[in-house]
């Protein structure tokens, strides 16, 4: 055997181990990232088991053409109010939050379990139904009594 097949030899074994490396640091990677999505997807599912929501009341008063509407955090989880949506006659509302307190404190985003948010919105006309929903998906409807 003379050095070029050495050398050829040695270069081949040398490819293999630079390939090698390559393939194992993206098969770990790969695996890395599918493991983290299972988790994040274990820890939502955790959170909608968890999440639960009752709307105890909408009220229209009429004379103020004031709609108020009061609702439980009944599950485990502690919410965002904006991160929760809140339609009226399935109608996306926007800035609602600044019109909500959480047990007395309009100051707070966090919906803590137990705790009550209360919302009260100026609108011209009664409507006929309200719904919230949690970030994980979770929703409470009522139909708005005068």
């Amino acid at each position: 055997m003379g050095f070029s097949v050495s050398g050829a030899a040695a270069l081949i074994f040398l490819s293999l181990f630079i390939a090698f490396g390559a393939l194992y640091t993206a098969t770990d990677n790969s695996f890395q990232q599918v493991t983290d999505a299972q988790d994040d997807r274990t820890d939502r599912a955790l959170e909608t088991k968890n999440t639960a929501l009752e709307l105890s009341s909408a009220v229209y008063d009429t004379g103020a053409d004031e709609l108020t509407v009061t609702a439980n955090n009944t599950g485990a989880t502690t919410l965002s109010l904006n991160a929760t949506s809140l339609l009226i006659d399935n109608s996306f509302q926007t800035n609602w939050e600044a019109n909500a307190s959480v047990d007395g404190n309009g100051e707070t985003d966090l919906w803590l379990p137990g705790e009550t948010v209360t919302i009260t919105l100026n609108t011209t006309s009664q409507p006929a139904s309200v719904s919230l929903t949690a970030p994980s998906g979770i929703s409470a409807s009522a139909e708005v009594t005068t």
